[in-house]
């Protein structure tokens, strides 16, 4: 019985043999267990109980921490192992663990290099490297602790997964593939497979054991992003035809209590078992655990914003009817996950973001029954809260609760305070929405958790980008939900709050939530958040003023000139983009096919500024003329004003888009400045008979570029 107990969790020790025909994995903890070979080179994946085969020469002998997955590039397969896991902490006795160094096993030696084989190789080093993966051997970090609560203990980890979280899913297409169906040589079902499957979320997590007064107690933040629609800000926006919004991360805060499995992080006492994972010699009392989940994520439009080189790209919004079924679909889900969605928009009601909230508000009232809107004003804007309730519960998307909160304006002037505002208009349904509680109870065989109540709505905030504005409004319902948590516990008494009583928790929970803020961001924007200083500190101040316009320029710059490689990480890593499938022919993806004369502007203008220096700064003969350096200094002037003009008009060019999903709007707006560049009184007829640049214009291989913004 141990030993099937043992094969439902992965493996926590594993051991890689190379040879010319194989990788081979083995877990030393467990000898009887069969070994997974890949066979090199053709990738085919089978199960041995013999392990290494005798005569076959070894060439390279090590230990993992488990395998990320498996990948088809352009011209090979490869194996993605995990190198160097770092413990994080314990949860709920469990030992977390953040991927810290992966390496990619090519199943050929390749002779020679490949440009577009090598870009996509170090795509994936890169993303490898700077995205937050965490994984348990014993613990399933996918789902929220209600759902687990609910799971079916007595199936493998990965298939306890919830499959919006399980993000290095597609990577281990081929080890489920092969655990469902077999192959050629083992056909049907391998459940022998099961322990080398390691479930990773992308996202945040922290675990914090401390105290709250006297009590010891341990707060978690977890926060897992979506693998559907996953990318960068400016490139990937609203919701796709499946109904998977963009930047949606689901997060749960954690407050565990009777855990004396925190203390430490090394060992495994009172357990002979190498894969259970948990500590033995459990507390006499029960462990409570207490569970808070909000969501966010893009709002559920079709919309988008083009990158044009400018601060401020320019936005668009197709009709509320072209988006009504990618919709339905994605709040069919959340209804059917979290119960009653609280719709908080945050965008603001002037200006360009007001395209997107009225697209937003056109939905909801064409998706509930009889909706009703109701708006309230005060001294500062005249539409503080506006709220679309349905008229009655005649169908599924009766349970939408739209709630609109003029957040930019309600906290201008660095009064941050204001935004708590929102917390008690929705009062009575935190109340009535309640929270996760259950209890592990000692002794317990199966580490199943007996639930006492549950959550039975959930919180869906956004702003534009579901970053800033989100993570403060989220802080906030966090906040009163863990005063209302201390104060069923005991632990406080009824209308008092944790700031008041200890202070030293108010700056753990401040900070936990700041760190949850820079880590979406960073996944999303590429920089941390903004708006952080109200969220460590409580108040808003100058110098966090300019930190969020030293962000804000930072975005900038990476927005326009980083985030296409990013972009093309993303898919290639989640399978949006599947070199092996995609019938690329022998051109090369990854080149420039611009006209050499448009790439070099840019260097043009480079240069022209660099000769104004010297001209400016170096030192001349006192006697020398002074009329020749100004004419030379103002000639370079002009070039440089010429050149600047010429990027600024001509953007879209110069703008570094994804290359493996190119966008319909980039294709459209890449066609629109070239031939805007043809017909540029200077360069015009230079550009024009450069054939490179129209083949990239038509970008042959969009299949987004089908498809017209309406």
């Amino acid at each position: 019985m141990a030993v099937l107990q043992a094969a439902k969790l992965p493996y926590r020790d594993i051991n890689l043999k190379a040879t010319n025909d194989a990788y081979t994995f083995t877990s030393p903890s467990s000898p009887d267990a069969p070994a997974l070979i890949i066979d090199r080179p053709t990738g085919d994946v089978r199960l041995s109980e013999n392990g290494l085969q005798a005569g076959k020469r070894v060439s390279r002998v090590s230990s993992i921490a488990g395998i990320l997955g498996i990948i088809q590039l352009r011209l090979d397969k490869y194996v993605i192992v995990i190198n160097k896991a770092q413990p994080v902490g314990r949860l709920k006795g469990h030992m977390v663990y953040k991927v810290v160094a992966t390496e990619i096993l090519p199943m050929r030696e390749r002779q020679i290099h490949d440009p577009d084989e090598d870009t996509f190789i170090g795509l994936l080093k890169t993303f490898m490297a700077q995205g937050p993966m965490y994984f348990s051997y014993s613990i399933d970090l996918t789902n929220s602790f209600q759902r687990q609560s609910q799971a079916d203990s007595s199936l493998p980890l990965w298939q306890r997964t919830d499959d919006r979280f399980f993000f290095n899913k597609y990577l281990q297409t081929d080890l489920i593939n092969f655990r469902s169906k077999g192959s050629r040589s083992q056909p049907g079902s391998q459940p022998g497979v099961d322990p080398f499957i390691l479930p990773c979320i992308f996202g945040m997590l922290e675990i914090k054991p401390t105290t709250f007064k006297t009590t010891s107690l341990t707060i978690v933040l977890i926060s897992r992003r979506s693998r559907y629609r996953g990318g960068t800000r400016y490139f990937t926006r609203g919701v796709d035809e499946e109904g998977h919004a963009a930047n949606y991360n689901e997060t749960e805060q954690i407050v565990i209590l009777n855990d004396s499995s925190t203390g430490g992080m090394g060992g495994f006492a009172g357990s002979s078992d190498m894969q259970s994972g948990k500590l033995g010699g459990g507390a006499a009392q029960e462990v409570q655990i207490l569970s808070y989940v909000q969501t966010r994520g893009s709002v559920p439009t079709y919309w988008s914003e083009i990158n044009s080189l400018r601060y401020t790209p320019k936005l668009q919004v197709r009709s509320t009817e072209s988006a009504y079924n990618a919709a339905a679909k994605h709040f069919d889900e959340q209804i059917r996950l979290y119960g009653d969605n609280y719709l908080i928009n945050l965008v603001n009601q002037k200006g360009r973001e007001k395209m997107v909230k009225d697209s937003y508000e056109k939905m909801v009232e064409k998706l509930v029954t009889s909706p009703r809107e109701r708006q309230e004003a005060d001294m500062i804007t005249e539409e503080k809260f506006t709220t679309i309730q349905p008229g009655g519960r005649r169908q599924e998307f009766d349970r939408i609760h739209y709630v609109y909160f003029d957040f930019h304006s309600e906290t201008k002037g660095m009064k941050m305070h204001r935004a708590y505002s929102l917390v008690e208009k929705l009062a009575e349904a935190l109340e009535t929405q309640g929270y996760f509680r259950g209890v592990d109870m000692p002794g317990s065989s199966d580490g199943r958790i007996d639930a006492r109540s549950l959550q039975t709505s959930v919180m869906r905030t956004n702003c534009m980008d579901c970053l800033d504005r989100t993570n403060v409004v989220q802080g906030n319902f966090a906040r009163a939900t863990l005063d209302r948590m201390f104060v069923d516990l005991g632990l406080m008494s009824r209308g008092c709050t944790f700031k008041e009583e200890d202070p030293a928790f108010e700056f753990l929970f401040r900070n936990l939530w700041a760190d949850n803020a820079d880590v979406v961001s960073k996944s999303y924007s590429g920089t941390g958040a903004m708006k952080t200083d109200v969220t460590r500190t409580g108040n808003r101040t100058k110098m966090g003023a300019l930190q969020d316009a030293r962000v804000g320029v930072t975005r900038y710059y990476l927005n326009n000139f980083r985030d296409g490689p990013r972009q093309d990480s993303y898919d290639l890593f989640l399978g949006a983009y599947q070199p092996g499938a995609a019938h690329i022919g022998t051109s090369l993806i990854f080149v420039d096919r611009r006209p050499l004369l448009i790439q070099s502007i840019p260097y043009l203008l480079a240069f022209s500024l660099f000769i104004v220096f010297v001209g400016l700064f170096t030192k001349r003969d006192p006697s020398a003329s002074a009329l020749p350096m100004r004419l030379f200094i103002l000639v370079w002037v002009g070039i440089a004003a010429w050149c600047f003009h010429f990027i600024t008009t001509h953007g879209m060019l110069y703008v570094n888009w994804p290359r493996l999903n190119p966008r319909s709007f980039a294709s459209e707006g890449y066609s629109e400045h070239f031939n805007k560049a043809r017909k540029d009184p200077v360069l015009g007829s230079f550009v024009a008979r450069h054939e490179r640049g129209q083949s990239t214009a038509r970008y042959l291989n969009a299949e987004e570029g089908k498809k017209r913004i309406e």
